[in-house]
Parts: C-alpha cells; structure tokens; sequence
C-alpha cells in the first residue's frame, strides 16, 4: 500500500502538470533491497517506479539520487532512467522513476555494456569528488573535493569507513595499522588519471535491461574519481561476462595492472558491508591489506 502522503503529492503533482486527475491502478512491489520500498505504479498517467523510505532515517537520500541520475543522463552514454518527480515529506521521502519495461537482452550485451561505461568514464571532472555528499547503501559518502586521487581515496573512502568500524567495535588496532601501513604505500600502487564520472555502485544489482536489451543503469553513488572503481565493483559478487572488459579495454585502454588493483579498490565496498553488516567481511579486508 502506498502511503497515503505521497499518494496525495503525486496527485498534486500530476494535477498541476497535466491538469487532469490522477489516479493510482496498480502497485506491484518490486526488489528493492532492505532500505527502500520499491513499486511498480499503473497509473492514468503512465507507468512509473516510485521508491520511498523514511525522511527522518536517510535525509536526501532521494534528492542525491536525482542528481546522479541527472548527471549520468546528461553524459549521454548508457540509459538512465528518467527522473519525474522527488519530494520529502514529514514522514516519507521519495523519488518516482520512469518505469523501464525489461525486455531480453540484445546479441552482444556485455560488449555494449562495456563500451557505453567506458564512453561514461569519459565524461571528466577538474577535481576527484563532487559537491554534495550522497549514500552508498544506508551510509553517507563523503565527496568532499581533492586534487589527489589517493589523497581522496584514502580520506574520504577508506579512512572514514575504518573509523566507523573502529569506533563500532567491529575492527580493532592491528587491524587499523595495516591500514596505515597501507595508506603510505598507496601513491606508489594506485595511478593517477584525470577525474572522471563514475557510477560508483556498480555491482550486478545496479544495472537492468531496458526496453531496448541493453544495459541501463540505476541507483547511482557518483562523483569524480578514478574510473578503476566501477570496474573493481563490478567484480565485487563475481564479476561480469568477460566480452564487458575486453571490450571496455577496446574503447578506453585502462593502465597496464589494473586487474592487480582491483582489490585495493574493493576495499572501501568491503567496509561499507563490514559497517552494515557486520564482521563477517573483517576476514577478506584483513587478507587484502596483509597481501600489499
């Protein structure tokens, strides 16, 4: 059931844009993960994706995902869906979608998934980071700018994460000095490329098909960083079919080594899932740092 707060905003809404009633037909739930409710909406006028959630527990949330959507649309790469309508209320915060209707997967998928990302990554910024903090999962991501992608990589994403966990009980001192034996190690491990757009969420759960059998990218954590991110995270559960790499590699040639980095980039998802769920993750961070 739709909360009757934002059903009255989304007649509101379609009221003064359309000048005719809007009613509600249908609601189906789709997947949506553990922090949002997520719907498919049948309405008089459309179909649409409405998510929401509690204003008070992820204030933003939906306002930092506009925007992402908003600036990954705008490098005219790879579909996104279109942003109708977001709104906070006093109970509940929400964003209404364009619904994209799946449809089966063109020949080649992952070849022209990779293609559009890389083509994404082309897509530059002055400086690593952005200028508003947005989420990653349930928890804030800092994007406070750098001039130093490690400088970035380590304050905003690694360090702050560590902290969390320390301060959380869910990591402990010799864990944090493997850490910081790791940050100084970091300039001489990581390249440094101009900022680029990134997704910054890339896992298998953030892309769906479109009506047109390609790839089409949802629920963003972006900012300006170096592009290796979204390819480490796309390997974060398993990884993708192998044509998307090679064929990434084709449009934008990545740093020779690359596949060697992957880890130290997983790093940061690993803590945002160790600060989430718990210490279950503490085993795969500690191998990665005692390995560099």
């Amino acid at each position: 059931m739709i909360p009757g707060q934002i059903q009255n905003a989304l007649s509101e809404y379609f009221g003064r844009h359309q000048n005719a009633a809007f009613q509600i037909f249908s609601s189906k739930p789709l997947g949506g993960g553990s922090i949002n409710e997520v719907y498919h909406l049948g309405t008089t006028a459309g179909n649409f994706c409405l998510k929401y959630n509690s204003s008070a527990a992820f204030p933003k949330m939906f306002e930092t995902e506009a925007l992402g959507l908003k600036l990954l649309s705008m490098a005219g790469a790879v579909r996104i869906p279109a942003v109708i309508f977001q709104e906070s209320l006093s109970a509940h915060s929400f964003i209404l979608l364009e619904y994209i209707q799946p449809s089966p997967r063109i020949k080649g998928f992952y070849r022209d998934f990779g293609r559009s990302l890389a083509r994404l990554h082309c897509s530059k910024g002055e400086l690593y980071g952005l200028d508003y903090n947005n989420y990653m999962g349930s928890l804030v991501q800092n994007n406070c700018y750098h001039s130093s992608w490690v400088e970035f990589f380590v304050e905003e994403r690694l360090d702050k994460q560590m902290k969390l966990a320390l301060k959380n009980g869910l990591m402990d001192s010799p864990a944090e000095k493997l850490f910081e034996r790791l940050f100084i190690k970091l300039d001489d491990l990581l390249p440094e490329e101009p900022p680029c757009l990134v997704h910054g969420d890339l896992w298998s759960g953030n892309f769906i098909v479109s009506d047109e059998g390609r790839a089409c990218l949802i629920d963003p954590a972006v900012y300006y960083g170096n592009r290796e991110v979204d390819l480490a995270m796309s390997t974060f559960f398993g990884g993708f079919d192998h044509e998307f790499y090679s064929s990434y590699e084709e449009e934008y040639p990545l740093v020779k080594g690359w596949r060697e980095r992957l880890d130290l980039y997983n790093l940061y998802p690993l803590l945002i899932h160790l600060n989430l769920f718990g210490t279950s993750y503490l085993g795969s961070i500690l191998s990665i740092l005692r390995r560099f």
